[in-house]
């Protein structure tokens, strides 16, 4: 079970990337974007945020034991979710989708209050809950965004 746990926890063991895994973890949240966007299925949308975060806690908590310390650089499905929080329910063109994308790992890095309180957290709900905070303000900003110039991120 702590195979499998690590296997979700690292997307595969896309986490094991040697540079920049947290980027890497990103973008496969894009990727599954794209996938779950193309079924035009708003429930669906909802329903992988909800697997994502309840599977990210699960196997984070495993993976943290594993690893040793908060928060292990392998672990990813935490950037895979807050990817598909920041583009959650947003009419986004392919523009809109990279400003989500770098809107969403400049927060992941800086931490806005109180998402860096989060990261403190053990176990999984601190790996999952950081990311999540930072991604919903990255829908936010996105919202704002594209209500401002909706003819670049439409």
């Amino acid at each position: 079970m702590k195979r499998f746990a690590l296997f979700i926890a690292t997307c595969g063991y896309l986490g094991y990337a040697p540079l920049a895994p947290g980027t890497v973890g990103s973008a496969a949240g894009v990727v599954l974007f794209y996938a779950i966007r193309a079924t035009g299925s708003t429930t669906l949308e909802i329903a992988a945020i909800l697997v994502l975060l309840i599977a990210g806690v699960w196997s984070a908590t495993i993976a943290e034991e594993h690893m040793g310390g908060l928060d292990p650089g392998p672990v990813v499905i935490d950037e895979v979710a807050g990817m598909l929080i920041t583009l959650a329910l947003l009419p986004v063109n392919a523009t809109g989708v990279i400003a989500a994308f770098v809107v969403f790992r400049i927060l992941d890095v800086v931490k806005p209050w109180p998402a860096g309180r989060f990261e403190s957290l053990r176990g999984g709900i601190g790996v999952m809950a950081d990311d999540t905070m930072a991604a919903i303000y990255g829908n936010l900003i996105m919202r704002g965004a594209i209500a401002a110039a909706p003819g670049w991120f439409v």
